[in-house]
Order: structure tokens, then sequence, then C-alpha cells
């Protein structure tokens, strides 16, 4: 079915540089984008179905590079950081997950709400259990998101209902590979929860999965909180550093994915910008578990600059809104002096991320040809947003700071993926 879609339209093509149509129109075949312009253009001898989404801003979907999906019921649990978090609250909760019903509807739940929030993609941490990311991948199926994740691997340091081996998690991980990576549109990812959870033994055999599967991705966390790089230096003594214990069983590169990356040393920046890693910076997550405040601008200097991603990192995190995430990141860097435009937060929430995927080829932009991915944003959403959107003058910056400062699940009119409209306010 081919129809168009009538709005702002924007598109992100850098930190600083947009494409603007601001009565435009996107016309969508079958799953994905036909052709963008001015709609005087585009939908001139148009006869399809056209939705008007006139005063709303129409952009690629939102991406999260860094969430648990079986942490969605104890978010907000109170008064704890990393690592008694994990023992009080994570490790409780993903026991619940050996259940394949649990699974199955946590997976449904986790999908609409990602959808509700505008957010299309996002790379997923499961639990121990197979059966987590069996129920993720069928339920982001069914909705044919474009969506990443893996099974944690953890052999020690953990409950013993939480552990597998190092035998076990490759095998397991090397099932679910088969059965999904690249099936539709769900890729794996080789998921070592972090250094202090997994042994020498599992984390060689992490690395064997990336050597085996060069076109998987691998996520873990990294320089969090300074008990746990204190926890890592004992548990690795041979290590020069953190990062160098990930580096030794080669699971630095393009495609490995460190969430938090707030407390490293000059030379762990230098390996991680050598080796093309990403640091996904989780704002409102960092600031709940009080683990510290990430630097953007050290992490991307010009000298050794890494790849910075945007997520809200649920349940440590304190809402799925990439908009209410942007709106913390904003306010860390200015703790740090450091000013963060509205552009340069868009971009990173859609093509940027993307780009750091990989995948950029396909989502976070409204190329012709790329998937019909697509959030749209209503900035009169709430009366407080409406009043100040009546003193904006149409100054497209300050537009998208609002937003960007205002904004969050409410915010969102409607979503599209692959060209299916699966949210809207307006019904």
């Amino acid at each position: 079915m081919t129809r168009a879609i009538r709005g702002h339209l924007i598109e992100f093509i850098s930190a600083i540089e947009v494409r603007s149509w601001p009565d435009g129109a996107i016309i969508i075949d079958a799953d994905r984008i036909g052709a963008i312009g001015d709609a005087s253009v585009v939908l001139k001898g148009f006869a399809g179905e056209i939705e008007d989404y006139r005063g709303c801003l129409i952009m690629p979907g939102l991406i999260d590079t860094h969430i648990h999906l079986p942490q969605t019921q104890v978010i907000a649990s109170y008064g704890t950081q990393l690592l008694e978090w994990l023992q009080k609250y994570t490790f409780v909760e993903e026991q619940r997950f050996a259940d394949s019903g649990h699974c199955a509807a946590n997976a449904a739940f986790y999908c609409d709400e990602l959808i509700r929030n505008g957010t299309t993609t996002a790379v997923t941490y499961g639990s121990v259990h197979k059966q987590s990311i069996d129920a993720l991948f069928e339920a982001a199926s069914a909705r044919n998101m474009r969506m990443l994740g893996g099974k944690v691997m953890m052999d020690r340091n953990a409950p013993a209902a939480l552990q597998d081996t190092a035998q076990s998690g490759y095998d397991d991980s090397k099932n679910l590979i088969e059965r999904w990576h690249g099936k539709g549109r769900n890729a794996y990812v080789v998921t070592p929860r972090f250094a202090i959870t997994s042994t020498d033994a599992q984390l060689e055999a992490a690395g064997t999965l990336l050597r085996e599967h060069p076109d998987c991705y691998l996520q873990t966390h990294l320089a969090e909180n300074h008990d746990e790089i204190r926890t890592v230096a004992e548990l690795f003594p041979w290590s020069k550093n953190y990062t160098d214990v990930y580096d030794h069983f080669g699971l630095l590169g393009p495609n490995s994915l460190f969430g938090h990356c707030i407390h490293l040393s000059d030379a762990e920046c230098q390996r991680l910008s050598e080796t093309g890693s990403i640091a996904c910076f989780c704002p409102t997550s960092n600031l709940f578990i009080g683990s510290g405040l990430f630097d953007l601008k050290r992490i991307t200097d010009a000298c050794r600059p890494i790849a910075v991603t945007l997520a809200t990192d649920i349940g440590g995190g304190t809402s799925y809104s990439m908009l209410r995430t942007a709106h913390e990141a904003y306010k860390i860097l200015q703790l740090q002096g450091q000013n963060w435009p509205a552009r340069a937060a868009f971009h990173m929430m859609t093509r940027g991320n993307a780009e750091a995927l990989g995948l950029a080829h396909e989502i976070g932009t409204l190329e012709p040809g790329s998937i019909a991915d697509l959030t749209i944003l209503d900035p009169n959403a709430t009366e407080a947003m409406a009043h100040r959107a009546a003193r904006l003058d149409d100054d497209l910056d300050a537009l998208l700071f609002m937003l960007m400062m205002m904004g969050d699940d409410r915010t969102i009119a409607a979503t599209l993926v692959a060209g299916q409209k699966l949210h809207d306010r307006r019904t």
C-alpha cells in the first residue's frame, strides 16, 4: 500500500546540519520511504491516502542503544548504587525470566512501551535465560521492529539460579544466533553482563563468538562505578585497567557497545578510540544510581574521539522516553560547562545512533529507500508546551530545544514501524 504523511519533516544530517521541510510530505511505499520533499511537489497528482500531521514534526524513529528487558518492573527502585542495585533488585527480578510466559508478557509490554515513546530500534539485554531473547525477538518480529539483543552471560558473582557456564553461555548464544541473527529485522548481540560476572573462560568464549560471527554485535558495561572498577582490578590483577580486560579477550571493536564509560583513564579512551568501540551515554541511570557525570567533551576529544550514543538504560534509567533522556543529558553536560544544542541531541537519537550501529543505510534517516520507521512529535501535546510554543516565532532550534526539555511520551503523536502506524495518540 502506498500512502503519504504530511507535516513538518526534519532530518538530522549531523550534529549541526539539518534538512527541514516546514510543509513537507513523505510517500510511504509498503515498508519504505518512497519520496520526500515539499508537499506541493510530492503530493502533486498523488491519489492515495494522505494523513495530515501539519503542526507536528515528522522525523526518523528514535534509537535506544542500551536497555534491559528484564528490568522493566524494577524501574524506580529506591536507594542503592550499582553493585547493591544488582543484588537487591536486578538479580531478584531476572530470576523470574526462567518462566517463558513471564518472558513473553514482558517482551510484549517492552516493545509496545518503546513504540509509545517513539523508539523504533533498541539494543537490548535479556536475562541469562535463552527464552528471554526468544520472547524479545518474537515480540519485535510481530511488530516488524529493528531489534538488537542478546542473552546475558554470567558464570560467577550472581545467584546460582542466574549463572550459566562458559560452555553453556557459548552454546546458548550460538543457538540464538543461528535462530535469530539476520532473520527479519533482528540482530544478535553477544552479551557478557560485565567483567565482574564473567570468568576469564567466559570472556574468552564471548570473544570466540565474535570471531565466529563477525557481523554480530557485543554489549557490556564499562567504568560505571568506582566500586565496580576496584572489583574488576581485584578479579583481573593482570590487567592494566578495566578496558584492558575486554581488550585482552578480543571484545573491543566497531560493533562493540560499552555502557556508561564514565570513569575512564586517558589510556582507556585512547584504546577505545583506536578500536572504533562505542560508548553509550546513559544519563538518567547515571544520575539515579549516583554513578557520576559523563564527560562528552573529553570522550569525543579530537585527538582520540570515541563514538558516543544515547541510551535510556531501563531500569537503572528512569524513563523510556529518549526525549527525557536527552533532557537529563543536557543537564549533566551543563554541570560540566558543556552546552549541548538540540540539533546535536536529536542527531544522536536518530542518525548518530544509527551510524554508530552501522545501520544508517536502513534507519535513522528520511532517505528514500530507507525503512519507514518514523516518529511524529506534537509541540502542543500539553498545555504547558503549547503555552511555550506560542512564543517560539518559527525558530526551529528553539522548537527542538523545547521538545527536548519539555517532551515525554505525551509528545509522541504517532509512531510508524516499517510503514505501519503502531501508535497514535489521537485514537
